[in-house]
């Protein structure tokens, strides 16, 4: 089975997304993707394109998430363990498949965990992610208003199936989406 490039992925997501939002979190969720693969010695590549590909149908088809992904992907003939992999970040929410490998918890601990560290980083006066600590996270956490769509209860059974804690689990987040700061719009005033 021939395995999808990071090329044909950010190509699909495009086919699949036009929202500006949409596309920077799938940059923001491949970008952490790779840094936690490095962390573990895994696949960057493999683990990238995963969490790119991940929100693949999200746009055009939010009332059938992830659903229609096994479905795009299945018509792509992309790996069975690719899809996998992406349907499981749904689980509990629109999936009932359990994430069981590594590269499939740190995928569902940090989809909504981007979310929330992007919104934390453009309340800052500079609106960037490069001088940001964890403890700025932590702050905003316990305000349940803030970020409301970031499902903290998500986040912490992520860091509960990872073995880490949510401090680690935030700051190696922040350290991943450092990496492409200016791609997400969140590299502020300090490049």
């Amino acid at each position: 089975m021939p395995v999808p490039t990071r090329d044909e992925a950010f190509v699909l997501l495009k086919k699949y997304n036009s929202g500006d939002s949409l596309i920077k979190h799938a940059l923001a969720v491949e970008a952490v993707m790779r840094h936690f693969a490095a962390l573990y010695g895994e696949e960057e590549e493999k683990w990238g394109i995963i969490g790119l590909a991940h929100d693949l149908d999200y746009e055009q088809y939010p009332g059938q998430h992830c659903a229609m992904t096994k479905k795009i992907l299945e018509e792509g003939n992309w790996p069975p363990e690719y899809i996998r992999a992406i349907i499981s970040h749904g689980w509990g929410i629109c999936t009932d498949v359990e994430p069981v490998e590594r590269m499939e918890k740190v995928l569902y601990a940090v989809d909504e965990l981007t979310g929330l560290v992007t919104a934390s980083a453009l309340v800052r006066p500079g609106k960037s992610i490069l001088d940001m600590e964890a403890g700025s996270v932590k702050k905003k956490w316990k305000v349940k208003t803030f970020a409301a769509g970031a499902n903290r209860e998500v986040i912490e059974k992520g860091a509960q199936m990872l073995g880490v804690d949510i401090e680690f689990l935030i700051q190696e987040t922040i350290a991943g989406m450092r990496k492409v700061a200016p791609a997400i719009g969140l590299a502020g005033s300090l490049t």
